[in-house]
């Protein structure tokens, strides 16, 4: 446990003892009622009432025939708290219909659940309120889980389906949204576990996507509901401190208020002040970020000044800072740079009376509305041309799910790689040609390479921010112009995963990493088969084309490359192919009819190994083959190599004290060689200890270079006497060329010793 969360704990809990059981939670001051919660009364006819505001009766009656056969399907259920079960989809239609959604997606509202919880299918609804509802019906509706499948993989994989739908019709997440909202309010039916996990996935994903979609009061309220239910006493504790800082601060909000609705009439600026309460979570956040006590927590309160039109946004900001004095460093204009969700607002904090910090929101009514409501702005407030701006970011940031999602091939990464996309845009730079480009907080340049285009991230070599060359993981700032400098011969570095911020650079880079992983399996597996066969007197050419298919449909392989790729990552014995493909007797076809290397026992591996020969080793194979770093083999090193499932070939020197400790390993060990000339440069470890004297690192850096070779690294070390330490990492050819750097270092005078280091000098090396 960190020491922030000690502190936390230590915090919470120790105020959680003088907190009256049952505080009532109330709404922030200042603040309207939330514009999607349900007043007293009949659901069912105040659904209709709504309904019949916007839509016509025709319409109004498809969603009644959708609600008849919903609560028909529904009828005997009932909900954990011991409602009947119809009284969910209802609430999540009703908070669409004041979203003023269409009619299709109010009545995949009412019937989303009924694929899940009862025998109609599909086709059924298609056929009854037609094909599109049928489509968002089926979006929302989560997959089987498979037999052994676990909570968290079904859970993945149900998320992957959703995103994936929402980026065909948004109106699907929509529904989803409005779902879990209606979940997170009657949460407290669950079990405490279930509770927790629940708020926290809410947290999570659907909070962040709600922000992302521009729908801040959702955004708000699902985050308190979660926090409400994750860490309950956290949440009584900061309820309890914000009503009584409510009371304690009423005389200098009053006073804030009264300035400011005086002095904008004065400079003839038409607006209307509301004042809101920062809410209970995002205090909690505040501190745990920046590590404050809630005392220290002093913009507990803020003002939201709402006028007609964008220069008197300006014009008010101008009145403010005459009224107040501006904390140096705190306004942000996001309507001349809106947020990727769309958002749009001047933010100033200014020093108010008794010095306390406020924080003024201005904007239009415009604004306000999509600052609200987002997305659904676009049902809601249809006349509005400032949502043509809004719909293109959202449909750009939809199709990069899909960008995502055909990089991904696993359900669990693809959600990993969603959850980097869901955090919203804080740094905004600009490319050379001055097109502004928002980024997550964080992101490096690589991160704005693969933001330009994926064949730019792939070719990247260098960058230059602001003119000046930098290196690629440098982390980018509110304002930069960059530059970015590629190569038709380049490709991604593992490296890179270290520090890329965004899921579009993540999910890229493992995708080429895979792929070459892959051609690079291949090709080293078709090498160990042909050796294979060459040793039983087979060339693998001339192997029957009616051997393969059988061989493929025995075990179930979809092409003679996945074969390759098997045997070059060590998932299938070469040896045990070859004689398989030429199927010689049916007693040696029996005996040999599980290829998996998990399944031989160790002395029948090791006598399949010894039968294949030894594999050709040229070092430029890239990732397939590796050259161990433990040891760091070069040509002319005695060799051994040793594939593991999964990861391929890696190579080490025959006396390897790793190898060594794996002696006994369920591993396969395979007779390598060098090739003649395998046309590289290697790394090799040199350590020397010289005298201490004036102009003994350039003698040895000279003699390095004399013998045609770069150092790749250098380091020293005191050795606490009148002697230094030197290690030099050195590029080779082979053994003799490395012999040659020895003897030219051996003959300056100032070297006392000189030995090759084969081991890495730290542990965590």
């Amino acid at each position: 446990m960190s020491a922030l969360t000690q502190h936390l704990h230590t915090i919470f809990d120790t105020a959680a003892a003088g907190v009256l059981k049952g505080v009532r939670r109330k709404k922030p001051w200042g603040s309207p009622p939330p514009e999607t919660e349900l007043d007293e009364g009949d659901p069912l006819a105040r659904f209709k009432t709504q309904l019949t505001s916007y839509l016509p009766p025709k319409e109004v009656e498809a969603i009644t025939r959708a609600y008849d056969y919903s609560a028909q399907a529904h009828v005997g259920q009932l909900r954990i708290s011991g409602e009947p079960y119809i009284s969910h989809p209802l609430a999540v239609a009703d908070t669409l219909a004041r979203w003023r959604l269409d009619p299709n997606a109010v009545m995949a509202a009412l019937l989303h659940d009924v694929m899940e919880d009862t025998t109609c299918t599909k086709e059924d609804i298609a056929e009854r309120f037609g094909k599109t509802t049928a489509e968002l019906v089926d979006g929302v509706s989560k997959l089987d889980r498979l037999e052994g499948q676990t909570y968290e993989e079904a859970q993945a994989e149900n998320f992957r389906k959703m995103l994936l739908a929402m980026a065909r019709d948004v109106r699907v997440i929509l529904i989803k949204l409005a779902d879990r909202r209606h979940n997170m309010q009657t949460l407290g039916a669950m079990s405490k576990e279930k509770q927790r996990r629940i708020a926290r996935e809410t947290l999570d994903i659907y909070a962040p996507i709600a922000n992302r979609l521009g729908l801040n009061a959702l955004y708000r309220e699902l985050q308190e509901l979660s926090f409400e239910h994750a860490y309950p006493v956290r949440h009584r504790v900061l309820t309890k401190a914000v009503k009584q800082a409510r009371g304690n601060r009423r005389e200098v909000v009053g006073k804030i208020l009264d300035a400011v609705r005086k002095v904008l009439p004065e400079s003839g600026i038409e607006a209307e002040v509301m004042g809101r309460e920062k809410h209970v979570y995002g205090i909690y956040r505040k501190m745990r970020e920046k590590h404050l006590s809630f005392s220290q927590v002093l913009d507990i309160y803020g003002f939201r000044i709402v006028v007609k039109d964008r220069p008197t946004c300006y014009l008010a900001l101008g009145t403010l800072h005459s009224l107040y004095q501006p904390v140096p460093g705190k306004f942000k204009d996001y309507i001349a740079i809106p947020k990727a969700n769309g958002y749009q607002s001047l933010h100033t904090t200014l020093i108010g009376p008794y010095g306390t910090p406020v924080e003024m929101q201005i904007r239009t009514s415009a604004m306000h509305h999509v600052a609200e409501s987002g997305v659904a702005s676009h049902w809601l407030y249809k006349d509005e041309k400032s949502l043509s701006e809004l719909q293109r970011t959202t449909h750009q940031w939809l199709q990069s799910l899909v960008e995502l999602q055909s990089a991904s091939d696993d359900n669990t990464e693809f959600l990993e790689l969603v959850k980097f996309d869901l955090f919203p845009g804080e740094v905004y730079v600009f490319t050379p040609r001055g097109k502004i480009m928002s980024l997550p907080r964080g992101s490096t340049a690589v991160d704005f390479a693969y933001a330009v285009h994926t064949d730019v991230g792939n070719r990247c070599v260098a960058c230059q921010i602001n003119f000046e060359s930098v290196p690629l993981r440098t982390e980018l700032r509110n304002g930069d112009r960059i530059e970015i400098v590629t190569a038709a011969t380049a490709h991604p570095n593992p490296a890179w995963l270290g520090y890329v911020r965004t899921g579009k650079a993540r999910a890229q880079i493992r995708h080429f990493l895979k792929t070459q992983q892959n051609e690079e399996s291949a090709a080293l597996g078709e090498r160990m088969l042909a050796r294979a066969l060459s040793e039983i007197g087979q060339a693998a050419a001339t192997v029957d084309k009616s051997a393969w298919d059988r061989f493929l449909h025995d075990t179930g392989a979809r092409s003679r490359r996945d074969i390759y790729s098997d045997i070059g990552l060590g998932l299938r014995l070469g040896p045990v192919v070859a004689r398989r493909l030429l199927a010689r007797d049916d007693a040696l076809q029996q005996e040999l009819k599980t290829e998996k290397l998990s399944e031989l026992p160790g002395e029948r591996r090791n006598e399949t190994r010894r039968a294949a020969g030894s594999v050709v080793i040229r070092g430029t194979e890239g990732v397939a083959v590796q050259l161990a770093h433990c040891c760091r083999p070069i040509p002319g090193d005695p060799i051994v190599g040793l594939i593991r499932k999964g990861q391929g070939l890696a190579v080490h020197t025959h006396d390897c004290r790793t190898i060594a400790k794996l002696r006994g390993a369920r591993a396969e060990w395979v007779d390598v060689e060098w090739e003649a000339y395998p046309g590289r440069q290697f790394e090799a470890n040199i350590h020397v200890v010289t005298r201490n004297a004036r102009g003994v690192l350039a003698k040895l850096a000279a003699a390095i270079s004399q013998t045609d070779s770069n150092i790749s690294n250098v380091g020293m070390e005191d050795d606490g006497g009148h002697t230094t330490s030197v290690y030099f990492t050195v590029q080779v050819t082979d053994r003799v060329h490395l012999a040659k750097i020895m003897r030219s270092l051996r003959r300056i005078p100032e070297v006392m010793r000189i030995h090759r280091v084969t081991e890495p000098r730290h542990k965590s090396v």
